[in-house]
């Protein structure tokens, strides 16, 4: 129980530290002459493409619990938590040498802005749920992770679906 303790917390600190940095990160400010210093400019096609694999390795997982199929699941979910790590490198990569977000100049400014608030919010909020579910499952607590991952599975597929709305949003 005390080192369950020791995790959960530590979970909750690194949940609080990532958005705290990549709130920063895209609010903040920067040192001088860092934005452009490198060219980040493919990378929201990566992070759009690391978030369509991460969606595409969800279902499945999804798929292979339903089926009963526990080793292969927990691969796939390991490997899309991976993917998901893997994107948010990127995307911090990305903000650390350019400034700000992408403004929005499409004609749905309403339902951009409905979909990227709610996005930002949600993912914000996974970060702790996808640590807690891949712990629970580590751990062998499946009574645990299974009640968790109910909540985790829809708000990591919404997450990682509309990343890739906003980048067609913003760049188709």
């Amino acid at each position: 129980m005390k080192s369950e303790n020791f995790w959960i917390r530590v979970i909750y600190v690194i949940s609080a530290a990532v958005s705290a940095a990549v709130a920063f990160l895209i609010l903040g400010p920067r040192p001088e002459g860092i934005e452009g210093s490198l060219d980040v400019s493919m990378l929201p096609t990566v992070n759009a493409s690391i978030n369509t694999i991460t969606f595409v390795l969800l279902i499945v997982g999804y798929l292979l619990i339903i089926n009963k199929k526990r080793e292969l699941h927990q691969n796939v979910m390991l490997t899309a938590f991976g993917f998901s790590a893997l994107f948010l490198i990127s995307y911090i990569i990305y903000h650390w040498f350019k400034s700000g977000p992408k403004l929005y100049n499409g004609d749905f400014t309403k339902i951009y802005y409905t979909i990227l608030i709610s996005h930002i919010i949600l993912a914000a909020i996974i970060i702790p749920l996808a640590l807690l579910t891949l712990y629970r499952g580590w751990m062998s607590q499946l009574g645990k992770h299974k009640r968790i991952a109910r909540i985790t599975f829809p708000i990591w597929i919404y997450v990682s679906f509309t990343g890739v709305l906003i980048y067609w949003m913003l760049y188709f």
